[in-house]
């Protein structure tokens, strides 16, 4: 499951190094609410957009 997903994150360096940054941050950092907000939305999205192309969890 670890090697998919390292896997998708090199084939795509530009989203993986905005997922990479927005994610420390919102963790280290204390942006303003709608920033956040939007950041939030941001990962959200790439999180789905990795889920759907690996299909990790096949039933």
């Amino acid at each position: 499951m670890f090697k998919k997903l390292f896997g998708a994150l090199i084939d795509h360096p530009f989203l993986a190094s905005i997922f990479i940054s927005d994610l420390f941050i919102l963790l280290f950092h204390k942006p303003p609410f709608l920033f956040s907000l939007v950041m939030l939305g941001g990962l959200m999205a790439y999180c789905m957009f990795i889920g759907q192309k690996l299909s990790l969890f096949k039933v």
